[in-house]
């Protein structure tokens, strides 16, 4: 039952036996869980190791700790766990945002194996309706800027009926703030309902769509998504780009479930707000990675000052640290 919380069946079956029976040593124990005294000894190291059992000052043995700290212990080693991989992540964007560089600047006249440049919304969206076409397993797509219009949603969805119904496997990371938009949110349950994955995320590194796992396709800038695209095809850099939408999509919430806050209470929004204030961006950049408004950006920043107590952006990048809301800086 508590294998979601790091606990295996061996360890978790000695913490109930050791609260049922505070005061049994190993043999009394293995004899309650019906297994070797070395597996009961296995058991406790590893609940040693989850600060689950602590040495007792009346017995000199190991006692259990209670289930309300002990579960509150867990939850905070598995928040911390979700904390490490959201900075896996932000290394992953940086990792995306030199392959956009690399791309950014291609020609057309540029030759490149893997490669096709797309100049222009028309041919972005005849090559994009002559992938759907061809596809035969699954789509992936980041699709960042916030709310969709009523009118892309209202184009999307003969096609993702199309998809489904032929059952292809469709997964799209929206952005946060789009739980906030409804028509957004009814034509995600729409594609929940024929088949199709929705989550979120507090911010994406690009545009982004990968179909069959051979063939992505992402904007040459992500100022102007609609100007040039590139289609990638090379084994390494689809490799890369399918590792980098796992681990966001690892990360990500189901749509009609409740954003997780971490063990500060900050939502991941936040925790993104508090990420980008520290490295000095503005109102506007945080905005648009968030794909709110530019006042929301503003208020979520403010909100986040008064609670560290801070009366500057750098004093409350210095007091996130201090409160454990960012990593200290090395050396």
């Amino acid at each position: 039952m508590l294998s979601a919380l790091g606990l295996d069946a061996t360890a978790e079956a000695v913490y109930r036996a050791m609260l049922a029976d505070p005061g049994g040593g190993v043999a009394a124990l293995a004899a309650r869980v019906g297994t070797t005294e070395q597996q009961v000894r296995d058991g406790l190291d590893a609940l040693s190791e989850l600060a689950l059992v602590r040495p007792s000052a009346e017995t000199g043995g190991l006692r259990a700790v209670s289930p309300d700290l002990g579960m509150e212990v867990l939850m905070a080693r598995q928040q911390a766990e979700i904390a490490a991989q959201q900075q896996r992540l932000e290394a992953s964007r940086a990792v995306a945002a030199q392959l956009i560089a690399e791309y950014a600047d291609l020609r057309p006249a540029t030759v490149s194996p893997g490669v096709e440049q797309l100049i222009g919304l028309d041919q972005i969206r005849d090559r994009l309706t002559r992938l759907t076409r061809e596809v035969r397993h699954e789509v992936m797509t980041f699709a960042p800027g916030g709310p969709q219009t009523e009118g892309n949603i209202a184009a999307s969805r003969p096609l993702d009926a199309e998809l489904l119904g032929r059952g292809v496997r469709t997964r799209v990371v929206y952005l946060d703030s789009v739980r906030h938009h409804r028509p957004t949110v009814e034509y995600a349950r729409w594609t929940a309902s024929l088949g199709g994955q929705v989550r979120t995320v507090a911010s994406l590194p690009t545009r982004l769509i990968i179909v069959d796992r051979s063939t992505a396709v992402i904007p040459v800038s992500s100022e102007d998504s609609a100007g040039g695209a590139v289609v990638l095809t090379g084994q390494g850099t689809l490799t890369a780009l399918c590792a980098l939408y796992e681990s966001v999509w690892a990360v990500a919430q189901p749509l009609g479930e409740a954003p997780v806050r971490d063990g500060h209470g900050l939502s991941a929004q936040e925790a993104t707000v508090i990420s980008l204030l520290s490295e000095g961006h503005t109102d506007e950049t945080i905005a648009k990675r968030l794909g709110v408004s530019t006042r929301t950006a503003r208020r979520i920043a403010n909100d986040l000052m008064e609670r560290l107590g801070a009366r500057s952006r750098f004093e409350a990048g210095v007091r996130a640290v201090q409160h454990g809301w960012l990593p200290a800086q090395p050396g």
